[in-house]
């Protein structure tokens, strides 16, 4: 077992009668690029969110604890009338980030937003600002969620692209991705979620061996197996 990797074991969260997480248990193996794949309600975003500190654990535990994670939400835009470029270094300030500022601007191709307005940016900008403060945080494993979402298809490649870049160089990243497809072009491994349930961990080879079918194309095999197996 790797000394380094982290366990989640037992994560329960519940909403009075409503139980969103039931029992959720995986492994993070560092350097990875990790896929939460779920339905819309099926407690992707609780579970981030139990991750980040953000909610605590009605049960379970996670080695590492919060400290390990910086989790990136969806949907959210923070200082509205500040710029990127003053967001970048607010961020790599407060929490004490690398200051790579220049490598991840480049990558995620926002240097002619740099000096706009965050609350000007279009949907896809947005998401890419922010990407580039989860990028830049020390945290070992950057929690996103939905890091694809607003991004045309050419930007979505060449975002995925980035993301394997910073998995080589030794960043743990954990992704929580409603498409399909985007997942199996980026993930090396995946959770597959129901209902607040693990219903599968593991590559697109071992979850296809689970669901007792044979490999074909990736993103096939990613859709027929979550549908096998949910």
């Amino acid at each position: 077992m790797d000394a380094n990797r982290i366990q989640a074991t037992g994560i329960t969260k519940r909403y009075g009668r409503l139980t969103a997480l039931d029992h959720v248990s995986f492994s993070i193996h560092p350097g990875e690029i990790l896929g939460l794949i779920g339905p819309n309600g099926s407690g992707k975003t609780t579970l981030f969110e139990c991750l980040g500190g953000v909610l605590p654990l009605d049960a379970g535990t996670v080695t590492g604890g919060p400290r390990q994670f910086f989790y990136l939400p969806d949907g959210i835009a923070p200082w509205p009338s500040q710029t990127v470029r003053w967001a970048l270094q607010f961020a790599i300030d407060f929490f004490g980030g690398a200051d790579r500022r220049d490598e991840v601007v480049s990558q995620l191709d926002l240097t002619a937003v740099l000096d706009s307005a965050i609350g000007t940016l279009s949907k896809g900008q947005r998401k890419r600002a922010l990407l580039a403060i989860g990028l830049l945080m020390p945290q070992p494993i950057l929690l996103a969620d939905e890091p694809f979402d607003g991004l045309d298809l050419r930007q979505t490649r060449e975002l995925a692209a980035t993301l394997r870049a910073h998995a080589q160089s030794g960043r743990t990243l954990f992704l929580s991705i409603h498409q399909i497809a985007d997942a199996a072009r980026v993930c090396d491994r995946f959770v597959l979620l129901s209902n607040g349930r693990v219903c599968g961990e593991g590559t697109i080879a071992e979850l296809s061996a689970r669901a007792g079918m044979r490999a074909s194309t990736a993103t096939a095999d990613l859709e027929e197996v979550f549908l096998a197996l949910t």
